[in-house]
């Protein structure tokens, strides 16, 4: 008889957490389903004052339906390679994502060690500081010269601008959340005989890399801004000479589509980052 009430329990428990389950999966859905509307909404809405504006302007700003033409046959072929004057715009795109991703790393190997000294020591953030705030407004096409001066070359010169314009969230974010870190941990270190290395690693590092990744996810926005402008300058393949390129050759719809292309890959990696921001954030 007990065993049967058991069984009877464990069956009850188990559809419990079946419809529990299920309850979660259906809240999940309906919540993206939303979204998704909000999303097509908001696209709808886009679309609707681009072609507004295309009737107001007699067709000189493309209408959405020709700019999908010209959309669709660059990525009808991304990745054909006709001479260093005539890729397909997957390399194009490749080019740049690749010169990104270089300077980011970079400046990130420099701003989060520099970061953790400022938000560490005293006197370091003294010191230092007051140079981040100089350097941090500075525009960063202001630099180009400097990095062409000192490279001699446009594709040094360009990840150079990336390194030091994708430095200041990282360091900055760094920093603070170093500093902000509670006497009661470094307490507790210095109560088990921490070594400085236990320290870092055990406390000061993993408390604040939530910190560390927005700074991460700030400075890979800012990269992503940062080289349009500065392959306009340089030359060459990349998406932001593609768009000067497009202009002097007076087609807007290959200009408004490598905006578009431009747009989402922003998102995609601000999309990435923000979910690495989740994976390491305190849970409450």
């Amino acid at each position: 008889m007990e065993a049967t009430n058991s069984y009877s329990l464990s069956v009850e428990e188990t559809s419990g957490r079946i419809s529990e389950a299920v309850s979660k999966i259906a809240l999940k859905a309906k919540g993206t389903a939303i979204s998704l509307l909000y999303s097509a909404a908001g696209m709808a809405t886009l679309l609707g004052l681009w072609a507004l504006v295309s009737k107001v302007t007699n067709n000189e700003i493309p209408t959405p339906a020709a700019t999908w033409e010209v959309f669709r046959t660059l990525i009808e072929d991304p990745f054909y390679d006709a001479g260093p004057n005539d890729k397909g715009i997957g390399l194009v795109l490749w080019s740049s994502i690749l010169r990104v991703l270089t300077g980011f790393a970079l400046g990130s190997v420099v701003a989060i060690p520099l970061g953790v000294l400022m938000g560490a020591n005293a006197f370091c953030r003294k010191v230092f500081y007051p140079i981040v705030q100089i350097l941090r407004p500075v525009s960063p096409l202001a630099w180009f010269p400097i990095g062409l001066m000192s490279f001699q070359s446009a594709e040094s010169a360009t990840i150079f601008i990336i390194f030091i314009t994708s430095l200041w969230p990282t360091l900055i974010n760094t920093a603070f959340g170093v500093a902000s870190l509670p006497a009661d941990y470094r307490n507790v270190a210095k109560v088990f005989g921490f070594s400085t290395w236990k320290y870092l690693t055990r406390i000061l590092i993993p408390y604040s890399i939530p910190h560390i990744i927005t700074g991460l996810r700030l400075s890979i926005g800012v990269a992503w801004v940062v080289i349009v402008a500065g392959e306009m300058l340089s030359g060459g393949i990349g998406i932001g000479f593609f768009v000067w390129d497009s202009w002097n050759a007076l087609s807007l719809e290959k200009v408004i589509s490598a905006i578009l292309i431009i747009g989402f890959v922003g998102l995609a990696l601000d999309r990435l980052f923000t979910l690495i921001e989740k994976r390491v954030s305190y849970q409450g």
